[in-house]
């Protein structure tokens, strides 16, 4: 019988929620699984909860701000005190591939200014290592080639996104490109290269950001927390 994933985000999401208290300060995360968490805070909102949000894309903002959550410029704080996003795979320990929907950017600022980061997912989305899904990398346009062959040297195969034959763009203005380089054995090293070749504003890989995972299992909820995890001040 196949799973119902979608159950599956829908209960990590309301189980997610119930760590939010009067007062805090939410990130809020985008994507699919995103936008049940975000659902879930405008019910509460609107049954009397108090708090204030700063959203992880331009969709995101919208959506919140339809369901009247308080929106607040991220400028305006020095912490944020959880943060709810989803990702396209992670691991036991808390490696996470995400961007899949283009806001990796945005999503790896926010998790780096919050006390707790919450991932929710669905039960396919759990991976022995990362790497069956490509690794999302932001880039300036007018660095997009050069780019590209630093990937190749790096045993990476990359393509531009696009969207309608146009190469997708960002909130920001950047393009993206999804680069292939098999499962990774070790995604720090990785990372660390991604982040010297100049003209990558931002990767997908998530390495010691999320303080646990929620991830619906058909009618039941599994949770994996970071070994050494403890909550920023």
């Amino acid at each position: 019988m196949a799973k119902d994933l979608e159950k599956e985000k829908k209960l990590a999401a309301k189980e997610a929620v119930k760590s939010i208290r009067d007062h805090m300060i939410i990130g809020l995360g985008t994507g699919s699984s995103a936008v049940y968490v975000i659902k879930e805070i405008g019910e509460l909102v609107k049954n009397g909860l108090k708090i204030k949000a700063i959203p992880t894309s331009n969709a995101t903002q919208e959506l919140a701000a339809s369901l009247n959550i308080p929106l607040i410029d991220i400028n305006s704080v020095n912490t944020i005190d959880i943060t709810i996003d989803g990702a396209d795979e992670f691991t036991s320990d808390l490696i996470l591939i995400k961007g899949g929907g283009g806001a990796l950017l945005k999503e790896k600022i926010v998790a780096s200014l919050t006390k707790e980061e919450i991932i929710i997912a669905d039960s396919s989305k759990k991976v022995e290592a990362i790497g069956k899904f490509k690794v999302p990398i932001e880039v300036i346009p007018f660095a997009s080639n050069y780019v590209l062959r630093q990937i190749e040297l790096l045993k990476g195969i990359g393509q531009i996104r696009t969207n309608a034959d146009q190469p997708f763009i960002t909130d920001q203005g950047n393009y993206i490109i999804d680069a292939d380089f098999g499962l990774i054995s070790n995604p720090a090293a990785l990372a660390e290269k991604l982040n010297g070749i100049e003209g990558i504003v931002g990767h997908g890989i998530f390495i010691d950001l999320a303080s646990k995972v929620i991830m619906g299992n058909n009618d039941s909820i599994l949770i994996f927390e970071r070994k050494g995890a403890s909550h920023k001040s």
